[in-house]
């Protein structure tokens, strides 16, 4: 798909309504609920490859959905977990600040929550056998999370994501490879953050490649926030479905 295409097809998706063609789905993970979205394309359906898709420290809202959409209508299953709990969407920033430091606390927890995720995905037919993990902001770190702990997926992705490793961790055990989008002015996640977790892959010989999007502040994808580039929006969209297709078979 070209540029000028693509940009198209991303502000039409922007005006569309909160849901597509997906559910809600409900679920539980160690006696807690929790609230994700699925979806699948029309064709292939539950035969095509898996996209878990993580979501920002706002919880699971109609951005993700949109994504999880754009996904599907590029051949893709995808499973939006939900790591926060059903109906917890935070508005507030202290509220934001609170349920994701609990997990960054909790790394268990949010591995556990990862994997139930991935489990729900598998009950409802998706095919977990090939898959991409891929986030926003919090959600990309929550995915190197995941291939940090070994999980059996095909690929790692972050859009402006947290890149730093918690103490004692290290990715050894991953397992796929890792793409990693980030802003070059992102002033919340800084480039010696970027720099390290390259020095970081290399060290653990992952296949990787990181990709810096100059004059992209932090959240560069999220439309209509103040941070919103098309640009770096555009190039990195086109950058992962690229990714997508040559690690996942076709749908």
């Amino acid at each position: 798909m070209k540029i000028g295409r693509l940009a198209a097809t991303l502000s039409l998706l922007v005006a569309c309504t909160a849901f597509g063609e997906g559910q809600m789905v409900s679920y539980q993970i160690n006696g807690e609920a929790y609230e994700g979205y699925y979806t699948t394309p029309a064709e292939s359906g539950k035969s095509a490859p898996l996209v878990l898709l993580v979501h920002d420290w706002d919880g699971l809202t109609d951005y993700e959905v949109k994504r999880a959409e754009m996904l599907a209508e590029a051949g893709y299953a995808v499973f939006a977990a939900d790591l926060f709990g059903a109906g917890v969407r935070p508005t507030k920033n202290e509220d934001k600040r609170q349920h994701t430091g609990e997990l960054y606390k909790d790394r268990q927890k949010m591995r556990d929550l990862l994997q139930g995720a991935m489990t729900k995905a598998q009950s409802l037919g998706a095919n977990t056998q090939q898959a991409v993990a891929m986030g926003y902001c919090f959600g990309g770190a929550a995915v190197l999370e995941m291939a940090r702990s070994g999980s059996e997926m095909k690929g790692f992705v972050t859009f402006h994501g947290g890149l730093s490793t918690p103490a004692g961790q290290d990715y050894s055990q991953t397992k796929g490879s890792v793409l990693i989008l980030h802003g070059g002015a992102d002033q919340a996640i800084s480039m010696n953050d970027f720099a390290a977790l390259s020095q970081a892959l290399e060290q653990a010989k992952v296949n990787s490649e990181m990709i810096v999007y100059s004059g992209a502040p932090h959240a560069f994808t999220v439309y209509g926030s103040p941070n919103y580039r098309q640009d770096a929006d555009v190039k990195s969209w086109q950058r992962f479905l690229t990714y997508l297709k040559s690690v996942l078979p076709a749908g």
